[in-house]
């Protein structure tokens, strides 16, 4: 099944959309028409017309002729009413206009002196108004019964009779689906249809304006990432249009940086590596092949030089191990309460002797530390590599520090010296894989995967590592600062 496109799906919502709201004002409308009162002119003048087929003159007149007391007449009139009522399926009232009191009601619900309140309205028949004898008159209205049930009457009112009415009333209909549709459906499908036409055209004009737009955008990040396929990092793609394509957009040009620093990365790192193996390789070739020839001084130095670099391309490639495992998250840490204190003082200890053979001043203060959750043999292995480095770079007569403190809900581990220092052109590079700041040392020159080791480690603590230096000659300091579950509970629970 073939997929449409992004301008097709955007129609069909659209139109979809379109068509929903159509629907829910089509509903609303009938709804709101079937909800209202059905109109009472149709019920006005049934019963206008039913109103004088009734003949009141005729009957007043029977009445009048059928007794000579007040009761009588009125027993007479009401008999008749009630005839009628039965006949016709119809409510007759006898209503006295002026106190608006009932004094005969054909269905019984009131009885005689039961007050009736009239709600007259402005409607009127003139083709019947003028058949009534004057001064006669034809009213319209509506009252609510005692149930809260709402009626529609017609009457005539008779100013000669104390303003005596007689009214003829039914329930006030209620519409019903079937009549509002017949009613309004016609004069609703028009609008409807016409609207639905104007919207079709609007949603045209949208779905292709914005897909267009869209569009571009879209094709701008597939030919950047085609770019970047063939190997093309340096591609960048303007963060315009809408913000969620902009977004996307920086997310690529940032994704193609650091595919960018990776690949330079690894190309740095083929060459430190090649450079760094080929040394002590060239060496342990060239002192093998003199001792294979014969021609080699003294055996036993060429040998001895052949088992320090290979020693030393052992080192490198466990350290290019521990180093790879640490950036991939797969190197194994025992984890257990550590004090840092502790630990400093040992490795502290441990390392006076080379500074005191190298005639340098060696202090450590490495008070009681609250425990930190880390692996103590890594751990050990960054101050050992931190202090290490500040004896060897240190010239004779210069002062190293080593020192423990809390700070900033963790502990620190602060390794100062005086020695050869950092230029503030590297010191941005001195964790970088096979950095070295000093090239030119000969063979007491490292591997350059120490510090690289060193920070690993830390961040695989949750902690972190810096390095400051007024610059060649002037010294280094690093600092590790490591979280402290302990502490970081009571600075929340002081904050």
């Amino acid at each position: 099944m073939a997929r449409l496109s992004l301008r097709s799906r955007l129609l069909i919502s659209y139109l979809v959309l379109l068509a929903i709201t159509l629907s829910v004002i089509a509903v609303a409308l009938v709804l709101f028409l079937n909800a209202r009162p059905a109109p009472p002119q149709q019920t006005y003048e049934e019963l206008a017309y039913l109103t004088q087929s009734l003949n009141p003159v005729q009957l007043l007149t029977n009445a009048l002729l059928s007794a000579r007391t007040r009761a009588g007449r009125l027993a007479a009139l009401t008999d008749q009413l009630t005839d009628f009522s039965q006949q016709q399926g119809i409510r007759t009232l006898l209503v006295n206009a002026r106190d608006q009191t009932v004094l005969f009601d054909s269905s019984g619900a009131y009885q005689s002196g039961d007050s009736l309140k009239l709600n007259e309205e402005p409607y009127s028949i003139p083709r019947l108004q003028g058949l009534l004898q004057q001064p006669t008159r034809l009213i319209f209205g509506n009252y609510v019964d005692g149930d809260g049930k709402t009626w529609l009457f017609s009457g005539l009112v008779f100013p000669r009779l104390d303003d005596s009415a007689l009214l003829l009333s039914e329930p006030q209909p209620s519409t019903t689906l079937r009549s509002t549709l017949s009613n309004y459906g016609s004069a609703l499908a028009r609008p409807l249809c016409q609207s639905a036409l104007v919207g079709l055209v609007i949603a045209l004009a949208l779905a292709f304006l914005i897909s267009r737009n869209i569009a571009r955008s879209l094709q701008k990040l597939a030919r950047g990432a085609a770019a970047v396929a063939e190997g093309d990092y340096n591609y960048y793609i303007r963060p315009d249009g809408p913000p969620e394509i902009a977004t996307v957009a920086d997310a690529f040009n940032h994704m193609s940086a650091q595919i960018r620093d990776t690949q330079q990365a690894q190309q740095e790192f083929l060459a430190n590596v090649s450079h760094d193996l080929k040394t002590p390789l060239t060496s342990i070739q060239g002192y093998a092949q003199a001792i294979m020839d014969g021609a080699a001084r003294d055996p036993v130095q060429a040998a001895g030089i052949i088992h320090e670099e290979a020693g030393r391309l052992n080192r490198m490639v466990v350290e290019l191990t521990d180093l790879a495992r640490l950036e991939a998250g797969r190197l194994s840490m025992k984890t257990a309460a550590i004090d840092m204190g502790q630990l400093a003082a040992a490795v502290g200890q441990r390392l006076s002797v080379v500074a005191r053979e190298k005639g340098i001043t060696f202090d450590v203060e490495a008070a009681s530390m609250p425990a930190i959750a880390g692996d103590g043999d890594r751990l050990v292995q960054v101050l050992t590599n931190l202090v290490s480095n500040a004896i060897k770079y240190t010239p004779e007569g210069g002062r190293v520090w080593l020192k423990t403190q809390v700070n900033n809900g963790g502990v620190e581990v602060i390794v100062r010296d005086t020695g050869i220092g950092i230029p503030p052109k590297d010191l941005p590079r001195v964790f970088e894989r096979f950095y070295q700041v000093d090239r030119a040392r000969g063979p007491e020159r490292g591997t350059g995967l120490g510090l690289a080791i060193t920070q690993e480690i830390v961040q695989a603590h949750g902690g972190k590592i810096t390095v400051t230096s007024a610059g060649k000659g002037q010294g280094s300091t690093f600092t590790i600062w490591l979280p402290s579950p302990h502490l970081s509970t009571v600075a929340r629970g002081k904050r």
